[in-house]
Order: C-alpha cells, then sequence, then structure tokens
C-alpha cells in the first residue's frame, strides 16, 4: 500500500525537480499547498500558467518580458552607447538591483560548454553582433566559472575587430560564484572595477 496519494507524490516530485529543492523540501511546498484554502492553490496555479502563456523572449536584447521589446529596451533614458553582455536574465536582475548600470542589456542565454554541446550557435552570438552599431563599449558580465571566462575570452576575440571597447568585470566576484546570488555592493565593485580585454 502507498503512503500517499498519486497526486500528492506527483507535485513532490514535480517541485523536486526545482534547482535547490531537495526531497523533504518539496514534501513541505506540497504539504502546505495541501493545507492551504483552494484560493491560494488555483491562484498559484494560474500565476504558473500566465508565465507560461504571457512571458517571451524580446527580440532585440532576449530578455524576458510580457511586452515587445522588453522596458529596458524600450526605456528612451537608458544609455544606448553601453552593451552589458549576461548569461541568463537572472543575472540582469542583479544588475537592475544595484541601480547602477544604465545601459541596455544583452542575454547570452547561456555559455559555452563544450562537453554538453553548448557552442556559439546554441546562445545569442549573432544578435549581439548586429547590435554594435553606435556602441562604444561592450562590458563582458558571464559568471566567473571556467564555462563564464571561456565564453568571455571568445567574446573578446570575436568583439575586438569591431572597435568598441570591450571590458570585463574586475575581481570581487569570486572565482566559481554566480552573479544571482552576488550582493549588490559586490556587484557595484566588480562593475566599477571592470578592466578592458
Amino acid at each position: 500500500m502507498k503512503a500517499l496519494p498519486d497526486s500528492l507524490s506527483r507535485l513532490i516530485e514535480g517541485f523536486a525537480r526545482f534547482p535547490g529543492i531537495g526531497k523533504k523540501t518539496a514534501q513541505r511546498m506540497a504539504f502546505y499547498l495541501l493545507k492551504s484554502d483552494r484560493g491560494q492553490a488555483v491562484e498559484l496555479a494560474k500565476s504558473i500558467l500566465e508565465i507560461k502563456d504571457q512571458i517571451h523572449e524580446c527580440p532585440i536584447c532576449h530578455n524576458i518580458s510580457e511586452t515587445s521589446p522588453c522596458g529596458i529596451c524600450a526605456d528612451p533614458k537608458r544609455d544606448e552607447t553601453i552593451l552589458c553582455v549576461v548569461e541568463d536574465t537572472i543575472d540582469l536582475l542583479a544588475f537592475e538591483k544595484t541601480n547602477e548600470y544604465n545601459g541596455k542589456y544583452h542575454v547570452l542565454g547561456g555559455v559555452l560548454s563544450p562537453l554538453d554541446g553548448i557552442g556559439p550557435d546554441e546562445l545569442h552570438v549573432d544578435s549581439l553582433l548586429e547590435r554594435l552599431n553606435g556602441k562604444t563599449e561592450v562590458i563582458i558580465a558571464t559568471n566567473p566559472s571556467a564555462e563564464g571566462e571561456t565564453t568571455a575570452l571568445y567574446l573578446a576575440k570575436i568583439l575586438k575587430p569591431r572597435n568598441v571597447n570591450i571590458t570585463r568585470l574586475a575581481t570581487g566576484i569570486p572565482v566559481g560564484g554566480d552573479l544571482e546570488y552576488a550582493d549588490e555592493a559586490t556587484i557595484i565593485s566588480a562593475l566599477e572595477g571592470r578592466v578592458k580585454l
């Protein structure tokens, strides 16, 4: 005899697939929803469906958005001459939390990882090259992991002949760390101390 109903087991398994969520945390989340009122569960289910139906990728920078283009690309107060290249939207959000960067972004959609079959064609590199007109600086803000460093070196190599200043975030972001977990002061320090590649 099974200890849990199939529907509850499926929900626990679904939650356990989330990054950083183990089996016990998934179980707590599922039991919390089971004990909550129906309205709360329905609201959560609607929110999940809404993000799947309403959020898409910005055709310019590849950020996520409900509008086209995204709010950052559409903002006329942003500095059009500076482009910050990040791995994913979560990294863009880390910069936005600092309120220190006022340029535009380009979301690569990942990093080069030959072992995982991710090469330049799987990333938004071509659209990055198309956006360089009128740019005076490209800040490469990939994470300081082995893949992030490889991606930064690759981007620096293909951007060098394009007559644009190429900078990389300074140290301050720990090696092996992720931007999404860095605090605002660390990101500000890394942004201010960026170096030319």
